[in-house]
């Protein structure tokens, strides 16, 4: 008696991220000077000393044109276990010890190695854009909830002397992007030459403000250990005394401009990001809350791979505490032509730049300038809408958590490092407050948590 055999039955094959192998390129980045180095030697030209800008802002444009896109986000089932998984924690810890060993050499290098003028300036402007793309991985550790990732982000900041960045992205741009009131959010009409002043300065003095206020509530002087920046830039000058002492006195100035271009790079990458986006203003005049329209995207797999998602933009606003790997895309949020690496190159003209994003910009909003965040147009100018449901002020609770992370406030416990001591009740606290893990959602946001929560 022949069996016949039951019908296949058609199944899903699980997901996978078919980048896993790829992420530890990333490592490759705080190579780069060694890199140059060996080139030096292996072709006696000093032009190879200028092989990281070469790496950044030509091979990788052409790796993003060639490779092509990867559009491919995991689905709601898996993200739990994805963000569980060790190994793209530690993809990006690596990052850390090789940009500190490299940092090393290369003061040495500058101070003892006998370079020329040019092989200076070369080896410098790859120092800088390791510099720079450590910010990014600070940007990444530094929106985490466990403390010592949150303090490797600091020590990755300590290069490029940029530690109040900490302060003013996690707390300021995540609360303000998209706004007039963001210096990091860039205007239509805007050229990057123009922006990259005021959002250096404006990020600063951000950062100061919400310090201070942090430390006032807390009843500490500003001008003290507490003080997060003050820490910041401590770390950096305990850093560039060992460099210093490595070197000499003559590599401090080489110091200083790798720090300008590590500090030139994150901020490039910051006004592309945002380029004329705009959130419309409630009635209340609070701003709509951050989505997916709000952030450029892109799925070019070269800069993906080697700035850790960075581009998936839209999804890291709604949900910054989300590691990278898990970062999605969503088909609502508008596209840039090609990855950041090749966007930022775009940026150095200013009428090709306008020429491709301006009408872009248009299309995405469709031609309200309303809707746009340009140049010369203030708070006054932004569209009023109707707050959603979600916006509705929520009932005071003894313990209410933040809508976007689950970050809780306990009245029991307070918030003693935001200022806000054990026993305060919620309704007592500054309704624009914002949530101090991820600072999307104030507090006037926040929801009861249900008994058992």
């Amino acid at each position: 008696m022949t069996r016949t055999r039951p019908a296949p039955v058609n199944q899903v094959a699980p997901w996978r991220d078919r980048k896993k192998p790829w992420w530890v390129l990333g490592t490759v980045m705080p190579l780069l000077p060694i890199l140059s180095w060996g080139l030096v030697g292996a072709t006696g030209s000093s032009l190879a000393w200028f092989f990281a800008p070469f790496f950044v802002f030509v091979l990788v444009p052409l790796v993003d044109l060639v490779a092509g896109l990867d559009p491919s986000t995991p689905p709601d089932e898996v993200i739990a276990a994805l963000e569980e998984d060790r190994y793209y924690r530690w993809v990006t810890f690596a990052f850390l010890p090789v940009q500190y060993l490299v940092l090393v050499w290369s003061a040495w290098m500058l101070g003892h190695g006998g370079l020329s003028v040019i092989d200076t300036i070369g080896l410098t402007f790859g120092v800088g854009i390791v510099g720079g793309v450590a910010i990014n991985i600070a940007h990444e550790l530094g929106h985490k909830t466990v403390r010592h990732e949150r303090w490797l982000a600091r020590i990755a900041l300590a290069q490029p002397a940029y530690g109040h960045f900490f302060i003013e992205h996690n707390r300021g741009h995540h609360v303000r992007v998209a706004t007039h009131e963001d210096p990091a959010s860039a205007r239509l009409g805007e050229s990057v030459w123009r922006f990259l002043p005021r959002t250096v300065v404006g990020g600063l003095r951000s950062a100061w403000g919400l310090e201070a206020r942090r430390l006032r509530r807390r009843g500490l002087r500003v001008w003290g250990p507490a003080n997060d920046i003050l820490t910041a830039w401590a770390m950096t000058l305990g850093l560039w005394a060992v460099l210093l002492a490595v070197g000499g006195w003559g590599v401090l100035p080489w110091l200083l401009v790798q720090a300008v271009v590590g500090i030139w790079l994150l901020e490039s990458v910051n006004y592309l990001e945002h380029y004329g986006l705009l959130r419309r203003r409630l009635p209340s005049g609070r701003y709509e809350h951050v989505d997916a329209r709000h952030s450029w995207n892109s799925n070019n797999i070269g800069t993906n791979v080697l700035l850790y998602h960075l581009q998936r933009h839209s999804d890291h606003h709604a949900n910054p505490t989300r590691r990278y790997q898990s970062l999605r895309d969503d088909p609502q949020a508008p596209v840039l032509p090609t990855g950041y690496a090749g966007m930022i190159v775009l940026s150095w003209v200013p009428w090709i730049w306008r020429r491709v994003m301006d009408p872009r910009v248009l299309a995405h909003v469709g031609g309200d300038l309303s809707l746009v965040n340009r140049v010369g147009a203030g708070v006054a100018d932004v569209e009023q809408v109707e707050p959603a449901a979600a916006d509705a002020v929520q009932a005071p609770s003894a313990r209410l958590a933040c809508p976007s992370c689950g970050w809780v406030y306990d009245e029991a416990r307070g918030a003693p490092d935001e200022g806000w001591p054990a026993g305060t009740p919620i309704s007592t606290i500054d309704p624009d407050w914002p949530c101090p893990d991820c600072g999307v959602r104030e507090r006037r946001d926040f929801v009861p948590v249900v008994a058992g929560g």
